[in-house]
Formats: structure tokens, C-alpha cells, sequence
């Protein structure tokens, strides 16, 4: 009753590391709706490091907010979307999660300390070989199939 993705709702069958097929416009609003979340919540619970200093510590560095908002909106964007294509295709354990805490990081540090563009560049391919390696994890992984067991026996 309380779940977010249509699939899960439909079928209770399906687990956090299935497959996720689907029409492309599915795809793209899950990537942006992630993305989205993920630098509101950075955001938001930056505020205390970006408001007036009546409201906490004083501003970390100083400089406007929104390049910052929004270069991690596209690399927000970029890793779901790496995350959800693996996941269209081989299942990945909480592709959303690792999307959203990923860019999430990256928003909070940046909004506090506001980075170089060299810097801010770094933190983006981190983040995003992160991704990769998570995708790369999950297409190295044997899958079962769902009747499939494994015993001792071989």
C-alpha cells in the first residue's frame, strides 16, 4: 500500500535486486526523480551551514549556491541513469539508493565547502566510477533464476 514502484506493488514477488524492464519514459522519471530528491535533501539539510549565521554556523565558504545545485542535478542525473540502464538489465542490489546517498554526498559536501571546478570535477567522477563499479559488481555477479536453489551437494 505504501510502496513507491509500480512493479513492487503489482508483484510482491519481485525483490530489491531484480530486474527492472520498462517503457523509457519509466526510466527517465525514476533518473530524474532520484536526482532530484537526492540534491533537495543535500540541500536542505545544508542549511544550517549556507543560511544567516542566526541560524547556525557561520557560512563555510562564501559564493552562490545555485551552480553548485545544479551540477549536482546533471551528475545526479548521470549516475542514476548508469545505475538504472545496469538495472534494466541485470539485477542490481538498491540501485536507487546508491544513486541517491551518492549524490546526496556530494551536494552536502559542495553546498559546505564549495569546491574549484577541478575539484567539483573530481568529486563527480568519483562519484560516478562509484556507479560503475557498483553496475560492474552486479554484471560479474551470477544470477539465479527464481527457481533455482543452491545446496552443498553441488
Amino acid at each position: 500500500m505504501t510502496e513507491l514502484d509500480d512493479s513492487a506493488s503489482a508483484d510482491p514477488s519481485i525483490d530489491e535486486g531484480d530486474v527492472r524492464p520498462g517503457p523509457l519514459w519509466r526510466h527517465a522519471l525514476w533518473v530524474a526523480g532520484i536526482a532530484a530528491a537526492a540534491v533537495a535533501v543535500g540541500w536542505a539539510t545544508s542549511l544550517f551551514r549556507i543560511g544567516p549565521e542566526r541560524y547556525g554556523l557561520p557560512p563555510a565558504a562564501p559564493g552562490a549556491l545555485w551552480p553548485y545545485l545544479v551540477a549536482w542535478a546533471v551528475i545526479g542525473v548521470l549516475i542514476a541513469a548508469v545505475l538504472r540502464t545496469a538495472a534494466a538489465k541485470v539485477p542490481v542490489y538498491a540501485p536507487g539508493r546508491i544513486a541517491a546517498v551518492l549524490t546526496y554526498g556530494g551536494t552536502r559536501l559542495s553546498l559546505g565547502w564549495r569546491p574549484e571546478a577541478p575539484v567539483l570535477c573530481g568529486m563527480a567522477a568519483a562519484a560516478l566510477i562509484a556507479a560503475s563499479v557498483w553496475c560492474a559488481i552486479a554484471l560479474r555477479s551470477p544470477t539465479r533464476t527464481p527457481g533455482e536453489t543452491t545446496t552443498a551437494d553441488g
